[in-house]
């Protein structure tokens, strides 16, 4: 007899020295002596159950009774009481779930191969009556396809062409009161692999023996023909070989087959396999008696040394056959993977314990053969997979682990740097880790801790409303809290050490974006696997310490399987914060579970020369600016008498301030980065950053249109007050219209700001950074052109007729300082683009230099290089200066030459030579044309 309870089959329950046998054992016992006692027929004290298998949990019980078929009315209603009875002790049986069922052997045959058709049938006792139907692993037959065919009588059931998919539990079920039933768990055997080698081998045509060796291990096989003169070796080790003799001058072709000795498996594909033996008149530099010869340079394919299966690639160096590849994996291994494919879930704990013993046992081998590492990961994520139905115990997720901890270990880690190569499309790391997922969300509800070299398994049955947890792996003390949490939910924690080395580090900018983008980053920590059963966290965090402290940017992530990379959606860096200090830990903060760590880039290498460039070049920047500005307050008033010159300095004054401004964002923003970024604090340091850096580019392009407009526009007259409104309106307007468009398209902080430890605007997840490349690039494009069409302007004869000499001079120092920063800050730029893609040093080195010291640069070329202005700041400062500078301009139209600049003197004296002589020619045609604005740019 037998009963149905409606749980997840547990692996407990297939040892019946295990507590959890024993107590359900004795409750159904129980329960049966209590309800059957008062029936005539039954002999007391004598139930009990023998085994429980899968199938939901189905409980095997024997009892003693004067009948021989216990189908009655009374036995029904017994069945009814027992199930009422465990039902209030908690188990949820299944009502309509006792069955008189016996475990028969139905197949017509003692085994059955691939592409056979099996054929079941059942024997209906004489004192059964009722209707029989068939089963498939507790499910009706799908009767509509070919695949199976039914007698009349409904006795014989043929599966077609049978595969090991086909495997499982039939029974035919005989419907009555209590239903009758007969069952067995049919097993599909393994496909057979007859090894030979390589089916075309050459050998020279001289007198000689030739070795032919075959081999299967599970099955007999035979050499045919046998031809006079050839000898067949017995059998050694599952190989037969066929000692074949090559005579001189009988050269040509002969095939020679190897067979299974089974005759009804012979006509199958897989029932033989072919040699053919080609003998040439040719000397051959490499010979073997197995391999077969073979010229310089040639390779062939061999089969693996004994206890190995697979192949080995040969070529012929020097007159000898050398290995060159080789593909071998341990039999025992080949055997595990051949028995998981027809295995049952009763049969999990004894199989996983095999495989853990064998992996254990043959450690070094195992971890040096990618093959093989492959293998047994496919081993395992089958497991893992059969296990979806049932619960998994203690002693077989130990030694799962078990076997895990040996692939992940560090000899293994160069067998699996060639099967993480991007070449390979298995993905063998991703499978090992859905393995460890899967069966992981399959454990028992107890409490258990399993503690491996690189693997801490935590399985817990919450007794409070909140759970922290803190590594106790060697070199690991990543910390793992959910604040909020119901009672008695049971939650498993396990956390790898070695993983980072194993999994790829691939990642991708979101989720939502459906879109891998490759980028070189770095495993940083342990990775951290979190399960919980039936319910949803949505906040779960984790402290990870770092692995490499060289190394920067830190992301939190999860393995998405969907994108086949690691994705930070829903996690967030923060903080890591001990006893009111910052550590050096990394604090992730996640709104789901799943597979954890952190992904780390080595494009902010904490070079200490790298940050005091930068450093020292902003102060020198700053101090640059605040010089500027006090350079800009002090002439001011001589040097703003005409609209050019005027609209000239205020463009340079807001330059100034909008990157003083934006330097002072930028130290800020530096020491919030120090630590992993708090998202709340960088995004207004970001804001105004993005708004300043803008608006420096935004008044470059008002420099440089002022001077396209007053050097091609000659005729166009436009008042100093409206250029003023339209000059603010595009500096400041734009670009705060584009960092409020920045913030509201983001959608939050989450991808507004970078999550690569620093305050500035975010790229791997939206693109932000884009909205200040774009118009940055865009301004010095338009720059550049408008350049190129003014000095062909002002080198061309006529233009600046009407130009006032002051004036002209005006133009020619606009036209110099954007033909000298626009590049400056393109160049800038250009190398900010290139250090989000590379990791050299030479290029975060010209970067940092160029970046941190554009407030140097607006000071030497937009004032400093002003020699009208040097001559007023002089006049400001030193009355002497002053008489000694205007008896200077009263002899000349022209600019004093004495700037002693070097290089910058003689390009600007180049450009002088040329606009002196239009400047004297405005000067002598026009009315309005005085010495004492000649002061005035």
């Amino acid at each position: 007899m037998s009963l149905r309870i409606k749980e997840d089959f547990d692996t407990s329950l297939s040892n019946n020295k295990d507590e959890k046998f024993i107590r359900y054992a004795s409750k159904i016992e129980s329960a049966i002596e209590e309800s059957y006692r008062k029936l005539a027929v039954y002999i007391t004290v004598s139930v009990k159950v023998t085994r429980f298998r899968p199938g939901s949990i189905i409980a095997d019980y024997e009892f003693n009774s004067t009948t021989s078929s216990p189908n009655s009315p009374e036995f029904a209603a017994a069945n009814k009481q027992v199930g009422n009875i465990l039902i209030t002790e908690g188990f949820p049986v299944d009502l309509d779930g006792f069955a008189q069922s016996e475990q028969k052997n139905l197949s017509t045959a003692e085994k059955w191969y691939p592409q056979q058709n099996m054929e079941l049938k059942c024997i209906r006792p004489d004192y059964v009556d009722g209707t029989m139907r068939w089963t498939v692993n507790d499910q009706d037959l799908p009767l509509s396809t070919n695949k199976y065919k039914i007698s009349s009588d409904n006795s014989t059931l043929t599966v077609k062409s049978v595969s090991v998919l086909d495997r499982g539990r039939y029974a035919c079920i005989i419907n009555r009161t209590i239903p009758y039933i007969q069952w067995q768990d049919v097993v599909i055997e393994p496909l057979p692999d007859i090894i030979v080698g390589q089916n075309k081998r050459k050998f020279q045509c001289v007198n000689k023996s030739v070795l032919l060796e075959c081999c299967e291990e599970k099955n007999s096989v035979e050499w045919t023909p046998i031809s006079s003169g050839d000898v067949v070796v017995p059998t050694e080790d599952g190989c037969i070989t066929l000692n074949h003799t090559i005579k001189q001058g009988e050269c040509g072709s002969e095939t020679f087959v190897c067979r299974l000795k089974n005759q009804a498996l012979q006509s199958f594909s897989y029932g033989s396999s072919d040699v053919t033996v080609i003998k040439v008149n040719e000397e051959f530099s490499c010979k073997n008696e197995k391999l077969g010869d073979g010229k310089e340079g040639e390779t062939l394919i061999g089969p693996c040394e004994r206890d190995k299966e697979g192949t080995i690639k040969y070529k012929c160096i020097s007159g000898e056959w050398k290995p060159e590849e080789t593909n071998c994996i341990l039999k025992v291994i080949i055997n595990l993977a051949n028995k998981v494919q027809v295995l049952l879930v009763e049969d999990i704990p004894e199989f996983v314990t095999e495989l853990s013993n064998v992996t254990e046992k043959n450690e070094n081998e195992i971890t040096q053969s990618p093959v093989t590492v492959l293998t047994i990961v496919e081993i395992l994520l089958k497991v893992a997979n059969i296990s979806q139905n049932i619960l998994i115990n203690q002693r077989v997720m130990e030694g799962f682990l078990n076997t895990v901890n040996i692939l992940v270990s560090e000899l293994a880690f160069n067998s699996w740097e060639k099967l993480n190569n991007d070449s390979r499309t298995d993905n063998t790391s991703t499978a090992l880790l859905r393995a460890i997922e899967n069966i992981a969300a399959r454990l028992t509800n107890v409490s258990f801790l399993i503690n491996k070299t690189s693997i801490e398994l935590n399985r817990t049955v919450t007794t409070s409303t909140s759970y922290s947890g803190i590594s106790n792996l060697p070199n690991s003390t990543t910390e793992i809290e959910i604040p909020q949490i119901p009672l008695s939910t049971p939650i498993t924690i396990i956390v790898f050490t070695t993983l980072a080395e194993i999994l790829p580090s691939r990642n991708t900018t979101t989720s939502r974006s459906n879109n891998t983008s490759k980028s070189d980053v770095r495993i940083n920590g342990d990775v951290v696997v979190v399960k919980i059963d039936i319910i949803t966290i949505n906040n779960i965090s984790f402290a990870f310490d770092i692995n490499d402290p060289f190394l920067g940017n830190p992301q939190c992530v999860f393995w998405n399987f969907n994108l086949d990379a690691w994705d930070s959606t829903g996690c967030e860096v923060k903080p890591y914060i001990s006893k009111g200090n910052e550590t050096g830990k990394i604090k992730c903060e996640c709104n789901h579970t799943t597979s954890f760590s952190i992904l780390m880039s080595p494009f902010s290498i904490k070079n200490i020369p790298l940050a005091y460039i930068t450093y020292i070049g902003v102060a020198i920047s700053m101090a640059s600016l605040i010089l500027c500005l006090i350079i800009e307050i002090i002439v001011w008033k001589s040097m703003t008498r005409n609209d050019t010159s005027y609209m000239r300095h205020v463009s340079i004054v807001n330059i100034a301030v909008s990157l003083l401004i934006a330097n002072i964002c930028f130290i800020i923003g530096a020491a919030i980065a120090e630590q992993p970024t708090s998202v709340g604090r960088c995004s207004p340091v970001v804001f105004f950053m993005h708004f300043f850096y803008l608006a420096l580019f935004f008044w470059m392009l008002m420099s440089a249109l002022l001077l396209f407009y007053r050097t091609v526009m000659v005729l166009s007259q436009m008042s100093r007050a409206n250029m003023m409104v339209i000059a603010f309106m595009a500096g400041y307007g734009a670009p705060l219209l584009i960092a409020v468009i920045t913030v509201a398209s983001t959608a939050g902080p989450q991808n507004y700001i970078s999550k690569q430890n620093a305050c500035w605007l975010n790229w791997y997840e939206s693109k932000a950074l884009l909205a200040f490349v774009i118009p940055a690039l865009t301004i010095v494009a338009i720059n550049l052109v408008v350049l190129i069409v003014v000095l062909y302007k002002m080198l061309s004869r006529g233009v600046g007729a009407a130009t006032q000499p002051d004036e002209k001079h005006a133009l020619v120092v606009i036209a110099r300082c954007v033909a000298f920063l626009t590049p400056i800050f393109g160049l800038t730029w250009g190398f900010g683009i290139g250090t989000m893609v590379s990791q050299d040093l030479g290029i975060h080195v010209v970067f940092a230099l160029l970046n941190s010291l554009q407030g140097f640069f607006i000071l030497v070329f937009g004032t400093l290089l002003d020699s009208k202005l040097r001559e007023a700041l002089a006049g400001r400062l030193s009355p002497r200066n002053l008489t000694s500078s205007n008896r200077t301009r009263s002899t000349s139209a022209g600019p004093s030459s004495s700037s002693g600049l070097g290089f910058f003197q003689r390009i600007r004296r180049n450009v002088f030579n040329i606009s002196e002589a239009n400047a004297f020619s405005a000067a002598t045609s026009s009315n309005s044309s005085s010495g004492t604005d000649t002061m005035n740019a």
